[in-house]
């Protein structure tokens, strides 16, 4: 059994600047508050829990005065920095450079859209902390949208400006963007250049690695997806290899492995989502190629 490690799975940018700052900070303190999980998976918030790293949420950073707090990469809406100056909470920001810039044209957009008597919607998951931290530069104006149903909220006699959680999927903004489009026309009989602008916010460093994974997953015969079951980044990514190799198996740990999904003369390709650390992908790869001794040797 030959088992290869997907060398474009792991960490995105983002993810691993975030955690390097938590350890970097965690090495001159023995405790340092992260707003919400630094990444969504339960086995890399452990270890690092174990360093220092105490998790809060948002009604608990109220409580919180005088000590240090991680906004991580999923950036943070305006209302936790103006928390952060009431308190004297010092902020470890570690959002990424690519969900900042977003915020900042979703800010500038909507100063516009206001103008204009205009609406920003946002194609992403209600409640993801990403999204949070968009519609917060929108006084919760943004209209969140990711389902076909949710299309009714929008009011399509005014404009409307469009951008996505930098996570989704390319294929699924642009669907929407056709769908959003259609309305508007089949609402005011045409469609003026002022009455939508889509704006494609997808992470490209995300994005890719669906054509990616398509190819490894073409080229081995059983695949093991290594995700957190949290990760909507995962679920996504899994599907991609699903839909190529239904010997595709979604995992959380080397533990959820199941000997009788591989033969002798398998190759076994092992990836995972942008959520995924280096190390729990090759902890599966130890795992597998241990596995296999036993068997030669049973």
């Amino acid at each position: 059994m030959q088992v290869t490690i997907d060398k474009n799975s792991g960490y995105c940018f983002g993810v691993e600047f975030a955690i390097k700052m938590a350890e970097d900070e965690m090495e001159n303190s023995d405790r340092l508050y992260c707003l919400g999980d630094i990444v969504h998976n339960d086995m890399e918030v452990k270890r690092l829990r174990e360093k220092g790293l105490v998790v809060i949420d948002r009604d608990q950073l109220q409580s919180l005065s005088d000590c240090k707090v991680l906004i991580r990469a999923h950036g943070e809406p305006p209302e936790t920095y103006k928390t952060a100056i009431e308190n004297n909470i010092e902020l470890i920001d570690a959002s990424c450079p690519v969900v900042l810039k977003l915020q900042h044209r979703v800010k500038t957009a909507f100063d516009k859209m206001e103008r204009e008597n205009g609406q920003i919607v946002i194609y992403g998951k209600k409640g993801h902390a990403e999204v949070i931290g968009l519609t917060g530069q929108t006084l919760e104006k943004a209209i969140v949208v990711m389902e076909d149903s949710d299309l009714d909220k929008i009011d399509y006699q005014r404009p409307v400006t469009l951008f996505s959680q930098t996570t989704k999927s390319t294929k699924g903004f642009y669907d929407l963007s056709e769908k959003i489009e259609s309305r508007i026309k089949n609402t005011k009989g045409e469609l003026d250049e002022l009455d939508f602008n889509a704006n494609d916010s997808i992470c490209r460093q995300v994005s890719n690695r669906e054509p990616q994974l398509q190819k490894f997953a073409q080229e081995n015969d059983v695949i093991l997806f290594v995700s957190g079951k949290k990760s909507s980044n995962g679920k996504a990514l899994y599907q991609v290899c699903l839909a190529e190799n239904p010997r595709s198996y979604f995992i959380e740990n080397e533990t959820e492995v199941d000997p009788e999904w591989f033969r002798p003369e398998d190759s076994v390709g092992v990836c995972g989502a942008t959520s995924t650390p280096m190390w729990l992908m090759e902890q599966v790869k130890n795992h597998l190629e241990s596995m296999e001794e036993n068997l030669l040797q049973d």
